[in-house]
């Protein structure tokens, strides 16, 4: 072999390796360049209030703002506000000393009704004292009820305020004839009185292998949605699934669904509705998960980014923006919006709110936030 022509291949190897390297380190910038930038963050503007803003709710055109007064003789307080912002209050009226000191749970307002949840601590254990409140846009009145109607050793807890076109509602729980807590529904009787109705041989009861456990409620057509997770018990198995309750019509048709996809661990927290379509938001495997419900077949919607939820985090209901889906959601001290649909989903920061989520509503195409402890009322328009 002639060492002077074995030796020229030398320069050429490695030019050919140093092209190699270059195209390799081009094809990663370019793939670089590519890649899409974070989206900017959600800009958010405070919205100044007579009082802490507690509980929001919206219909139509109107945005209900519950508040709680500390420094009032009565505590709560309500405003309807106006898409254009115009604001008006609500007279309301407490009965009893614990209404005067209650603060709002859940507001249902379907444009012409009202009626609302109020709960105070009170007594030797500082238990919830539940109140009761109807009217309308201009008042709002408190109605007295018994002491066992929501109070009692078996007494659970009540969560939700709901307005049908069939009826009116309250959701909680009840204790159970057979183990643990029952799902309960109380119906008015007259104006003035709540009677709370029989859980039994309805899929709103807990078995022995079965404990239900809804704790949020909505209205979906003539009927009520509830959202909460149900645990199967067996030897050696304790299983916690997401589930829905629903009802053809107020307290009428009962059925149970047992959300898919559960993962190890999961449980609905919040939904919307339409008369035939409804959206839950919870948790699965300590991440968020969402579902898509059409009548009793279940979907778990695909791709939501994997921001930690646990088990006392809040979650506002999702809301439907021109069929975008738009869920406030805080991880750690930071307000972060997941919008999208199935599969395809984005997540942006926000400036401005930060700390706890405890309500959103969009009217319009203004979104409305409430965050932080106590909590302060934010807005912003959505693109």
């Amino acid at each position: 072999m002639n060492p002077l022509r074995h030796g020229a291949r030398l320069p050429l190897r490695m030019g050919l390796i140093a092209l190699a390297a270059g195209v390799l380190l081009a094809g990663s910038a370019c793939s670089e360049d590519k890649a899409a930038p974070p989206p900017a963050p959600i800009a958010w503007t405070k919205v100044d209030l007579p009082a802490e803003p507690v509980v929001l709710t919206g219909h139509g055109t109107e945005l209900l703002i519950g508040l709680r007064d500390r420094g009032a003789e009565v505590v709560p307080r309500l405003l309807i506000q106006q898409e254009d912002g115009s604001r008006q209050e609500v007279k309301v009226e407490a009965k009893s000393p614990y209404a005067l000191e209650a603060i709002w749970q859940s507001i249902a307002y379907d444009g012409r009704r009202l009626l609302a949840l109020g709960g105070a601590a009170g007594g030797a254990h500082s238990n919830t004292r539940w109140t009761v409140w109807s009217g309308s846009a201009k008042t709002l009145t408190e109605y007295p009820q018994e002491f066992n109607t929501f109070g009692g050793q078996t007494a659970g807890a009540l969560y939700s305020a709901l307005i049908t076109p069939a009826g009116e509602a309250l959701a909680g729980s009840w204790g159970s004839a057979q183990t643990g807590l029952d799902a309960a529904i109380w119906l008015p009787q007259g104006p003035s009185k709540w009677v709370r109705q029989d859980s039994a041989k309805t899929s709103l009861q807990s078995v022995p292998s079965l404990l239900v456990g809804p704790n949020y409620g909505t209205v979906a057509g003539d009927g009520i949605v509830l959202v909460g997770s149900q645990v199967r018990l067996a030897p050696n198995v304790v299983q916690q699934e997401a589930a829905v309750w629903r009802s053809t019509s107020v307290n009428k048709g009962w059925s149970r669904i047992a959300l898919p996809e559960p993962g190890n661990r999961s449980q609905g927290n919040t939904a919307s509705c339409t008369e035939t379509v409804c959206t839950i938001t919870g948790f699965a495997d300590g991440k968020l998960a969402m579902w898509k419900l059409e009548g009793s077949q279940g979907k778990r919607l695909a791709g939501v980014p994997a921001i930690a939820v646990g088990d006392k985090d809040k979650q506002p209901p999702p809301i439907d923006v021109d069929g975008r889906l738009y869920q406030v959601v805080a991880e750690g001290n930071k307000v972060k919006v997941v919008s999208g649909q199935d599969g395809n989903w984005t997540v942006q920061e926000s400036t401005g709110p930060e700390g706890l989520v405890t309500g959103a509503a969009a009217i319009g195409k203004t979104l409305y936030l409430l965050a932080g402890q106590p909590a302060t009322l934010w807005k912003s328009t959505l693109s």
